[in-house]
């Protein structure tokens, strides 16, 4: 009986082993196929019925972990880390990725003592990625991110249903906005990765609607509970390498084609209807953007165009943007962006308030972390190809929903950026579109532990919208309306006092001009009274520019910023205006970029005489020019001053009336420095060149983290292969001379490009005079960094 007994329990366990591997290849299967609803369901079988070791159960652990958290279920995801993170005692390569995600989603459940700690964990065995240091000494203090707490009313709108709600744009008269709730009782696709609708345009066609009743976050929507899953929106993260944006739904899918289409239309839900069934299809679609007058749409949807489905090299259908106009009511002339691409995603378009730049999301390559936001520029009926926004914007990790304001501000949602969990807005002054003055955390009560995105606002953040899936409403996204309320917030109160520098005494009458930078070309200009005062009442989080006029006196010029103020006290400024000296010398120019030679705004200029040390500084304005009155006769040296920018300066001597324009340089510029030439088949340097090589070498100490690529060419004759391996000589010889000057190697790149680009016509064949040749020998240098 015995022996009946052990060999039916031997029976039993090797039924059930045998049993668990065909639910664990299952589940493995599901999880390959982003189907991770399933694939949780069925990994969890494995852990509760089988008695597994600990290193069996790891890889197990940590693909249900990373399915909870591609599922947005950030308390499942925080007990599975837990435990996978405490069986380990030493994280191997391959684990190392779980202990950002286990910080992640203890910040998303609020816990952020406990996330501050594993994030320094993280921060000790991946110290290269910034976001370890940076969100443990956030979470030290939060206070920088819940000031501003109280001086906004937040509503949860009527709107929202049991279903997603997100990423709300202004259209004509009305709102669209994503949703993935089904009309009716009409049947719909099944999105496998959780087993939701898929996401259509809707349509909210009169605004008056959301003066509905709504429950205030204290009220209705606190107690407020949902049952649908959360809808993925995020541009995708891989398990093993952190994010890349390859697997989430909003970059793409693998297809499930089983079950039935969706309708094309429908009736109406509440207020709201399908915004247009020639844009809306069986997959995913939004977010999206129009023109201001509403005669383009540019929008989100997967890759799915004339009927044809396509997928990735990898078998993922990714994101792309389409654009369709819009005649007579009808959304026609449906077009791919043409730097679309199956081979990455491209989504969530924003346009600027010219309807001339174009913003957007994607994971393509060459970026700084999983998806980085891009900028094209509409010229002549096209959009060029796209340009990263910088690293200032973009982080390792992912940016996602821009929006640019009527101010030209942007807004973008970042989980890598320091912030409270999830999701975060965050807020970007820009300046000619593209360029980036600062970047900041909008804090409480725009940003809670969870995901906080898809922000729509005024150019003063008065009032607006943005979307959460924070616990008040649900467990899914939905719409925020919110309105300033604060009786000072709106604004700053500030004096400007006007005074004679010498003596200190109120000036009377003198003339004050304000202009706003997030509002160009409008000027407030005022008097000052009988105490030299002007009271003023500033935009929060705003630059200003004080310019001062009264007869007798130089005019002034001072910068004043209310950003990252701490307190609503009263503010004071007061200018010095000076007397100018007889004989004044005039030295003016004007700032420009090395590309295109462009003005440049907002430059700090500074020059240096050469006489009496005597440092003077200004500001460029919105033509790029400067002036200084200065004492004629001396020697004078202008220099320029802009983030990510570099200059050589210019010197110049003061006469009645000097010009000194001053040339700035940036990352991809090439510089053409004169007299680095070469001797016919030599690749020694010659003096001349020295000459120039010395002044190179001062300008990288001067900017100590600028790095270079000396690119050298030669002349046409001799054989190609021949004067590649010159270039080559002369480019090193060149690197060789910076090394000797103090320059560290790994600062400079040596390149030759041999007889490939010449600057005129001497090309094989071509007769050239000795000079013209002359001209084509030469070594360039292309800035690879400059801060």
């Amino acid at each position: 009986m015995l022996r009946l007994y052990v060999s039916w329990c031997l029976l039993f366990w090797l039924f059930g082993s045998v049993r668990a591997q065909s639910v664990l290849r299952q589940a493995d299967h599901e999880f390959d196929n982003l189907a991770y609803a399933q694939a949780v369901e069925l990994y969890e079988q494995v852990l509760n019925r089988t008695i597994l070791s600990e290193e069996a159960q790891r890889p197990i652990l940590k693909k249900l972990a990373f399915s909870y958290r591609q599922l947005h279920d950030s308390r499942n995801a925080e007990r599975v880390y837990e435990k996978l993170i405490r069986g380990l005692k030493e994280p191997t390569t391959d684990f190392l990725p779980c202990y950002l995600y286990y910080a992640q989603a203890l910040a998303g459940n609020g816990k952020y003592r406990d996330a501050q700690e594993i994030y320094r964990l993280y921060d000790r065995y991946r110290p290269e990625d910034p976001r370890g240091k940076h969100f443990s000494n956030l979470y030290s203090d939060l206070s920088v991110l819940t000031r501003d707490a109280g001086n906004y009313r937040i509503e949860f709108l009527g709107i929202n249903t049991n279903r997603a709600e997100f990423s709300p744009t202004y259209y004509r008269d009305g709102l669209v906005f994503v949703t993935n709730r089904r009309q009716g009782n009409a049947l719909k696709r099944v999105f496998q990765w959780d087993h939701t609708a898929f996401l259509d345009l809707y349509y909210l066609p009169e605004p008056p609607v959301l003066k509905d009743p709504v429950a205030s976050l204290s009220g209705e929507a606190a107690t407020r509970r949902k049952t649908a899953g959360r809808t993925p929106r995020r541009l995708g993260e891989d398990e093993n390498t952190g994010p890349t944006a390859n697997d989430s739904p909003t970059v793409g899918f693998r297809p499930d084609l089983s079950g039935p289409l969706p309708e094309s239309s429908g009736t109406d839900i509440g207020p709201t209807r399908r915004f247009s069934p020639a844009l809306n299809t069986k997959y995913h679609e939004g977010p999206a953007a129009f023109t201001k007058d509403g005669s383009w749409v540019f929008f989100t949807r997967n890759n799915y165009f004339r009927g044809r489905y396509g997928v990735s090299a990898e078998g993922v259908n990714k994101l792309k943007i389409y654009s369709a106009e819009n005649r007579r009511g009808a959304w026609l002339n449906l077009q791919e962006l043409p730097f679309n691409s199956d081979a990455y995603s491209t989504g969530h378009p924003a346009l600027s308030p010219n309807d001339r730049l174009l913003y957007f999301a994607s994971d393509r390559p060459g970026g700084f972390g999983g998806t980085d936001l891009y900028v094209s520029r509409l010229v002549d009926g096209k959009w060029t190809d796209p340009v990263n926004l910088g690293s200032s914007i973009n982080s390792v990790g992912n940016e996602l929903f821009p929006f640019v304001d009527d101010r030209g501000n942007l807004y973008f949602s970042s989980d890598g950026h320091p912030g409270l969990g999830g999701l975060d807005l965050f807020y970007a002054q820009l300046t000619e579109g593209t360029g980036v003055r600062s970047v900041r955390n909008l804090g409480e009560p725009f940003n809670s532990s969870q995901d906080d995105f898809g922000m729509l606002t005024d150019g003063g953040r008065i009032h607006g919208f943005f979307c959460s899936n924070r616990s008040q409403g649900g467990n899914d996204d939905d719409i925020y309306r919110f309105q300033r309320v604060s009786p000072l917030y709106p604004c700053r109160e500030l004096t400007v006092r006007v005074v004679d520098a010498e003596s200190g005494k109120p000036l009377v009458n003198a003339r004050v001009e304000v202009e706003q930078k997030e509002v160009p070309d409008q000027k407030n200009t005022r008097q000052t009274d009988k105490e030299g005062n002007v009271r003023l009442c500033l935009d929060p989080e705003s630059d200003f520019r004080f310019d001062t006029f009264l007869e007798g006196y130089q005019p002034g010029r001072v910068r004043f910023s209310t950003k990252g103020l701490s307190d609503d006290l009263p503010l004071l400024l007061e200018i010095p205006m000076h007397v100018p000296l007889k004989k004044k010398a005039r030295i003016q120019g004007r700032i420009l970029s090395q590309t295109g030679r462009l003005p440049l705004d907002s430059v700090r200029v500074v020059i240096r005489s050469e006489c009496d040390s005597t440092v003077l500084e200004t500001f460029t304005g919105a033509d790029g020019t400067y002036a200084f009155f200065v004492d004629p006769g001396c020697h004078y040296f202008v220099e320029a001053f802009r983030d990510c920018m570099g200059t050589a300066g210019a010197g110049v001597r003061a006469g009645s009336d000097t010009a000194a324009d001053v040339t700035m340089f940036t990352e991809g510029d090439i510089l053409r420095i004169e007299n680095i030439h070469y001797d016919l088949n030599r690749w020694m340097i010659r003096a001349d060149a020295a000459a120039e090589l010395d002044k190179l070498a001062a300008l990288m100490k001067r900017y100590p983290t600028m790095k270079i690529e000396l690119r050298s060419h030669t002349d046409s004759r001799a054989p190609a292969g021949y004067n590649q391996v010159l270039s080559e000589r002369r480019a090193g010889s060149a690197a060789a001379y910076l090394r000797k000057k103090g320059i560290s190697a790994g600062r400079v790149t040596a390149k030759g490009y041999g007889e490939s680009n010449p600057l005129n016509s001497c090309r094989d064949g071509v007769p050239c005079s000795e000079a013209a040749h002359q001209y084509n020998r030469r070594t360039e240098i292309k800035i690879l960094r400059v801060d």
